[in-house]
């Protein structure tokens, strides 16, 4: 809904233009701490390289800054943790290109190298961080054993953070709930289904096809049921070609929406005391996404970026994304330590089923076949 460029995960779009970039010699990037062992901060692989939390607690503030790129405020609560981080820390946070893709980012950090407007961290789409991690610094936060295997590198060179399940959001006031995806095709739903973008550009639109294919009976490996679906949606007059925002569906034109959970959740947030919009996981038919989190090798303030990712993988990080509606990465083990908010956690939508996340494979795959077929099953 917000930060609709930033649903380009699955394929590149045209970058945006880059507000600041000098036109004269770039400023000179903020001076890299050193540890008394004789590390630099950007060198630093764990908080223990610049003398514990308290040394890198240290090198960040007389940094003063940490440049963020493409975290809409009210995107999974970024504008809370920005807050958070300022305040806990003493920090100035610079947040640039609030709506920016992943794609963007990449871009943002090879233009301004070398500058002190250069983003510090990177918050990515999986396709977008899988092909640019040698822009990455590796670094371990105190937290890193808590986060599946499957969900970071070896080395902490990149790190998932947080991520959500496909969902079905709706007005309550203008539709019946669903209780399958195949509901939506029926009368009720005339003229009032709308997927999140473009499939074969928009990273929740072609996990809206996958959620689809698998309600089904297809698989991660074939996802051709899911544009069967939307063909035969299309067919009844239920699939509503419109890109939804928060305005389309405030004003009623898209009352029926595929989306991340934690977005519809959010939406709905917003929405109390207007209309009653609900979040819907199909059950057997969960799929699953997260962001992934990463350093930039040539961050301008490489301590502040080291102390951010410490703070958004603590107790403290993780609840305030999940008060977003955003399932965070270390979930399990918090809810083993009994450090989750309860609160938030009880309030995230139920999803039933064991959760499908495609490996780089299948989405290769997926998006070949997407690319092929699907133009000629909507028209």
């Amino acid at each position: 809904m917000t930060r609709t460029a930033r649903r380009t995960g699955v394929a590149a779009l045209a970058t945006l233009t880059l507000i600041g970039i000098a036109a004269c010699s770039p400023p000179p990037k903020t001076s890299d701490s050193t540890s008394n062992g004789g590390i630099k901060a950007s060198a630093a692989t764990s908080a223990k390289d610049l003398g514990g939390m308290s040394g890198l607690i240290a090198a960040a503030k007389k940094e003063g800054t940490l440049n963020v790129i493409a975290l809409p405020p009210d995107w999974a609560n970024y504008g809370e943790i920005i807050k958070g981080f300022e305040a806990k820390y003493s920090l100035k946070v610079d947040s640039a290109q609030p709506d920016a893709s992943s794609a963007d980012e990449i871009t943002a950090a090879k233009n301004l190298k070398g500058q002190s407007k250069a983003p510090d961290v990177f918050d990515l789409g999986g396709a977008v961080a899988s092909a640019n991690t040698d822009m990455f610094a590796a670094y371990k936060v105190a937290t890193f054993g808590d986060v599946p295997a499957a969900l970071k590198d070896a080395n902490g060179l990149w790190v998932n953070d947080y991520g959500g399940y496909m969902s079905i959001g709706y007005d309550a006031g203008k539709v019946p709930a669903p209780t399958t995806v195949a509901d939506l095709l029926k009368p009720a739903y005339r003229g009032k289904v709308a997927l999140n973008g473009d499939p074969t550009k928009a990273g929740a639109a072609f996990s809206g096809v996958v959620m689809a294919a698998i309600s089904q009976g297809g698989t991660a490996d074939d996802i051709s049921k899911g544009v069967d679906f939307f063909k035969s949606l299309n067919a009844a007059g239920n699939f509503l070609p419109v890109d939804p925002t928060g305005a389309t569906i405030e004003s009623g034109q898209t009352p029926v929406v595929f989306d991340w959970d934690y977005l519809n959740v959010a939406q709905g947030a917003k929405l109390v005391g207007k209309m009653e919009w609900k979040t819907f996981v199909p059950s057997g038919a969960v799929v699953g996404g997260y962001y992934v989190q990463a350093i930039n090798k040539d961050a301008p303030h490489p301590a502040a970026a080291r102390l951010w990712q410490e703070y958004l993988y603590s107790d403290e990080g993780q609840n305030l994304w999940l008060k977003g509606g955003a399932r965070p990465v270390r979930e399990e083990a918090m809810v083993a330590a009994s450090t989750i908010d309860k609160a938030a956690y009880d309030a995230l939508p139920k999803a039933e089923g064991t959760p499908v996340f495609l490996t780089t494979a299948q989405s290769d795959k997926a998006k070949a076949y997407l690319t092929a077929n699907w133009a000629k099953a909507i028209g």
